[in-house]
């Protein structure tokens, strides 16, 4: 193949501009600058194997310097000399680049935008760029293999993170799988990964679990003198043992004060499915108190920041100051404190679960039971305000007989 004559230079690019009408600088070898309003592209023409002329993008200059776009040029030249189309050749590219990992990953959290909240979407993102798409981000997923994924996960995993680990295997499986559906993928490596990993060692959120510790930490609660807001978000975790997050972000519509009910919409509960939470008067008690200072619409737990609801790291701040380390209580223990109380107290394990807005087996379930047995979770909370004010008042915290339905 014989060697292009190269006629440009990078002083005569640098001074060309568009003069009012499209004109074209050729170099050699059929490539050549196209000069037009729009920008300066550098276009190769060539003749395919049968005969057809045909254009070959190269890039726009100078984001594509000169030496780049010859490169490019002796680059299709070669594959010319075998026999194949560089234009195909790019498509073929194009259409393997849309189908990497990366991609498929990026349309997988599109798709379940209605489904997961946004915290968890936002998690899962960050975990896959901090471990996962650096490696394999780029790779076509049909070509990705059992073992390239295992050494992704090896990382986080020997840096203690067992627990990502697995979850980042779990998503992985779940984006192959969406590409298999999608006819971008044959098969799902993470299949072949069962048992690679290590055990996540168990670990436990912390959680005040009895109720002479209970009692302390109602006192502790009764007595912080920090901003009002943080006070009555403790409180009434405290109340309702709801996700922290879904108590922070509480807006005033969602409260019937006067009919004792609080409807936390799907968009903000953590399985996308409405949530009923029956409201003692202890509870209205609270909420009409706040009201006076952030209703009568908006944040009801507003922050310090206009337009903001407090932060997680301001109800474990508040706990910290109240004596309670993380590592001794948490926002998210209220949970675990009222489910492990009221199973020992004796109330129906089922509606426990279904206060506490768990996963239901079934979506048949789960639509039925958002309002199931509400009666007897309206006695259940009402009960448990009840065992609450009657341990404060109970100095030696000893177990306090619980109201029963």
């Amino acid at each position: 193949m014989p060697k292009p004559t190269n006629k440009l230079t990078a002083a005569a690019l640098a001074a060309a501009k568009y003069e009012g009408r499209p004109r074209k600088l050729f170099d050699g070898g059929g490539l050549y600058l196209h000069i037009q309003a729009s920008g300066r592209y550098w276009r190769l023409k060539y003749r395919a194997a049968d005969g057809r002329e045909k254009l070959l993008a190269l890039g726009v200059y100078p984001q594509v310097s000169l030496a780049e776009a010859r490169k490019a040029r002796d680059e299709a030249k070669a594959r010319l000399a075998r026999g194949e189309d560089p234009q195909e050749v790019k498509r073929a590219n194009q259409e393997a680049q849309a189908d990497t990992f990366q991609a498929l990953a990026e349309e997988w959290i599109e798709l379940k935008r209605s489904e997961l909240a946004e915290g968890t979407l936002r998690l899962t993102r960050r975990r896959l760029e901090t471990w996962i798409l650096p490696a394999l981000g780029k790779r076509p997923i049909r070509e990705i293999e059992p073992p390239e994924v295992l050494r992704s996960l090896r990382v986080p995993e020997s840096k203690g993170k067992h627990e990502t680990a697995h979850r980042l295997r779990q998503r992985i499986g779940q984006i192959f799988r969406y590409a298999i559906a999608t006819g971008r993928a044959d098969r799902d490596p993470t299949a072949d990964l069962k048992g690679a990993l290590a055990s996540s060692p168990t670990k436990h959120r912390a959680a005040i679990t009895t109720p002479g510790e209970l009692t302390h930490l109602l006192h502790a609660i009764d007595h912080y003198d920090g901003q009002p807001a943080t006070w009555a978000a403790l409180r009434m975790l405290s109340l309702t043992f709801v996700r922290s997050g879904e108590l922070r972000g509480a807006t005033w519509d969602e409260f019937d004060l006067e009919g004792g009910t609080w409807r936390i919409p799907a968009g903000r509960m953590k399985m996308r499915r409405p949530h009923i939470v029956p409201l003692s008067e202890q509870a209205r008690e609270c909420l009409q108190w706040l009201h006076a200072m952030t209703g009568p619409s908006g944040l009801v737990f507003e922050g310090l920041r206009p337009g903001k609801p407090i932060s997680e790291n301001t109800l474990l701040a508040a706990l910290r100051n109240l004596g309670y380390t993380s590592d001794m209580m948490t926002p998210h223990g209220f949970r675990s404190t009222a489910s492990t109380l009221l199973h020992e107290l004796g109330w129906p394990p089922e509606v426990i679960e279904l206060q506490l807005a768990h996963a239901q087996r079934s979506q048949v379930a789960a639509a039925y039971n958002r309002s199931a047995r509400l009666p007897e979770r309206r006695k259940m909370m009402v009960a448990w305000a009840d065992y609450l004010d009657e341990l404060r008042e109970n100095d030696q915290g000893n177990v306090v007989p619980l109201r029963r339905a």
